[in-house]
């Protein structure tokens, strides 16, 4: 089983104030308005990931920006075992990650 990502969280992130987007299984396509805030969702995602973080990308009027993202994982594999091995845990094949 290969880690996906389930739902990601995001606060304070250009123009996004709060969202949540929840993820399937398979293709998910993201469309909307200029403007709407989805070069910050693909941005959220490279944070969530180990990406450059830019302090101007915290939406004015917002001390900070948070991605946060639940991850399903193989409980009994790789992934879970390198969090446990840092300290972490994988509660129940969920494995929670932020970004601040």
């Amino acid at each position: 089983m290969r880690p996906r990502v389930e739902e990601v969280r995001i606060r304070g992130l250009g123009v996004i104030d709060e969202a949540v987007l929840v993820l399937s299984p398979g293709f998910t396509v993201l469309t909307g308005e200029t403007g709407a805030g989805k070069t910050m969702v693909v941005t959220g995602l490279g944070l969530l990931f180990g990406g450059r973080a830019d302090p101007a990308r915290v939406r004015p009027g917002s001390d900070k920006a948070t991605v946060e993202g639940t991850l399903v994982v193989d409980p009994a594999g790789r992934v879970a075992q390198q969090v446990q091995d840092v300290g972490g845990q994988a509660e129940d094949g969920q494995l929670i990650i932020s970004r601040t």
